[in-house]
């Protein structure tokens, strides 16, 4: 079996070259598109925010899973475009993924050099 994380980067690789060269988008730099990508997340949490009753001002209505689910997916589409850019691979993201898990429990628990996340510090 492939491992999904690879085969999401292989998709969104393929999906970003044909949108690069259907929409004659080649010569942008790595930063613009870096910066297109990262404006494009902020705007996917905002429609997420919107799924989510973030208006506490209005009266709830039933959150739409499926449309919530929806903006997440899209926010990772977007954010594996920027690792792509950024020359990472699915085992880089992983690596990193992993590596940063470690460090925030460690943090938690007092056992990382980074002062200020441990409760007993206070």
């Amino acid at each position: 079996m492939d491992d999904k994380l690879d085969v999401i980067f292989s998709l969104q690789n393929a999906l970003d070259r044909d949108i690069e060269q259907r929409r004659g988008l080649e010569g942008i730099s790595r930063d613009e598109w870096l910066q297109k990508d990262a404006i494009a997340i902020f705007v996917e949490l905002g429609e997420l925010l919107c799924e989510v009753n973030y208006k506490w001002w209005k009266n709830k209505k039933p959150v739409n899973e499926d449309a919530a689910r929806e903006e997440l997916v899209d926010v990772l589409h977007f954010l594996i475009s920027m690792c792509i850019r950024m020359g990472m691979t699915a085992d880089d993201l992983y690596n990193g993924y992993v590596s940063k898990n470690k460090e925030n429990f460690d943090r938690q628990y007092g056992r990382s050099q980074k002062q200020g996340y441990s409760p007993d510090e206070v």
